[in-house]
């Protein structure tokens, strides 16, 4: 049985020998895509995606565990001499929080402009590459340089991997999506730490344990070819362009492959969700007005806060384990088994995504994470540091599995991934200096505070999500954008 070949978006439209090809609906394509079941097909497409994000967070959490190698290599000192000192590990991470921060406020409009798929590619080589020469250097300032340059391609990669997945899943099941493809990507964190634990100790072939770390999370550059087949382009988004007729092809043989794993064909879009597509160009300005405005603000204090807590702690782990007296090879030891508890946020967020309000969710976590803190900061021996550093590990990555789906559906398709970028970019901004706040709370009052501040920045989110975020589960993106 021959289908429809289309064109637009990449090779997955390509001749499928065994879809049935169901006829076209003058619909549109949101209205299309939102009357689709949840099928293995769809979690095909978001896990190909998580893929891209995987080598993100591996490379985002890496500093964490590969922080005592720099150390004892002599590349970097543990506390800093100033702000913005080059020879502290702050610089190494601020560095990168840099880049990020240029490339989620200033290079957001990329995947707005020239489409989800492209800049998506574009992100995961430029990226790869910077981190594959960042391996060799040996000057501080070489390596801070080449990591701000990962920092800007990982920065947009971001943004455009929850857009990308927000605008291609039906809007009944968007939350467990979104949460699925945080699950695949936060499977990262326990591999760089079991790499971390057996390398960062270890020279082989004449290059320390660390920079094979870093080697390895460069490898997203020789994946990308098979992680963009089959990869379509996100129909919402050139509907958004005026470029319906393409958006239909690709919409068509989703429908097609939907039909053909489910066996039964589908409902009608609703009459509601079939209303003309919003084709206006759009404005960052926007972001400014009504409806807007509310959920800019708080997404905005949401972000500059979060990072207290998902960077300041598992940034930090090793050396504030360090710092409290346990040894190097105890302290990586620990830091392992947290990371282990990291998949175990999203599946709570995936099992909890439709059925709890997604902005609760969020205040929970922080809670949680404000609690466990300041117990973790206390803690000496071996359990109760297991238990609250993995109390913190599960809330964090659970409150990153919701707000990245949360925040990718407040805005319309036309602005969503410069939004995004913009609300976004204030974590990246925080997580500049929270290195060096935590370096020098450190140096002059400890461990425990350290915690008091994750704890006060989770208290900011709880009363801005609480008061300020809009309830969004089960929410057509299009009722949203309103």
């Amino acid at each position: 049985m021959n289908t429809r070949s289309a064109t637009a978006g990449g090779d997955v439209q390509s001749a499928q020998p065994d879809v049935i090809v169901v006829p076209r609906s003058d619909a549109t394509v949101s209205a299309r895509l939102d009357r689709l079941p949840p099928t293995r097909y769809f979690r095909g497409l978001v896990a190909r995606i998580a893929i891209g994000g995987w080598f993100e967070f591996y490379e985002m959490f890496m500093a964490a565990y590969i922080a005592l190698g720099l150390i004892r290599s002599g590349l970097y000192r543990a506390t800093t001499a100033g702000l913005f000192d080059v020879d502290g590990f702050a610089s190494f991470l601020g560095a990168f929080f840099a880049g990020m921060f240029v490339g989620t406020v200033c290079m957001g409009g990329l995947t707005d402009r020239f489409g989800r798929r492209a800049v998506f590619t574009f992100a995961m080589l430029a990226y790869s590459l910077a981190t594959f020469v960042a391996a060799f250097q040996h000057e501080p300032v070489a390596m801070d340089a080449w990591r701000f340059v990962a920092g800007v391609g990982i920065g947009i990669q971001l943004i455009t991997v929850d857009t990308y997945v927000s605008e291609l899943t039906p809007h009944r099941s968007r939350g467990r999506y979104m949460a699925f493809s945080i699950l695949v990507i936060l499977t990262s964190v326990p591999v760089v730490a079991v790499l971390s634990f057996l390398l960062v100790p270890q020279r082989l072939f004449g290059l320390e344990g660390w920079r094979w770390v870093m080697i390895v999370g460069s490898a997203g550059a020789v994946l990308i070819g098979f992680i963009r087949r089959g990869l379509p382009e996100s129909p919402r988004w050139l509907e958004s362009r005026g470029r319906a007729d393409e958006a239909g092809r690709i919409v068509d043989l989703i429908e097609a492959r939907v039909v053909a794993e489910t066996g039964r064909p589908l409902p009608p879009p609703t009459a509601e969700a079939s209303r003309v597509a919003d084709e206006r160009p759009g404005a960052w300005s926007e972001i400014w007005r009504r409806p807007y405005l509310g959920r800019t603000i708080m997404l905005s204090c949401f972000n500059f806060f979060q990072t207290f807590g998902v960077y300041g702690f598992g940034s930090w782990v090793p050396v504030l384990l360090y710092t409290k007296g346990v040894t190097l090879t105890h302290s990586l030891l620990y830091t392992m088994v947290i990371a282990f508890a990291t998949p175990l946020g999203a599946i709570g967020a995936i099992l909890c995504a439709e059925r709890l309000q997604r902005k609760w969710q969020l205040v929970g976590c922080a809670v949680v994470v404000a609690i466990g803190g300041l117990l973790f900061g206390m803690a000496r021996a071996p359990a109760p540091i297991l238990l609250c550093g993995s109390a913190v590990t599960i809330a964090n990555n659970w409150l990153i599995g919701i707000f990245h789906s949360y925040q990718a559906e407040l805005y319309p398709t036309r602005i969503r991934a410069r939004a995004v970028g913009f609300v976004f970019s204030w974590s990246r901004l925080s997580s500049i200096f929270v290195g060096f706040w935590v370096a020098a709370l450190l140096k002059h009052s400890g461990v425990p505070a350290v915690f008091a501040l994750i704890s006060s920045a989770m208290l900011v989110i709880v009363i801005m999500v609480g008061l300020l975020g809009p309830k969004t589960n089960g929410v057509r993106l299009e009722e949203l954008s309103r």
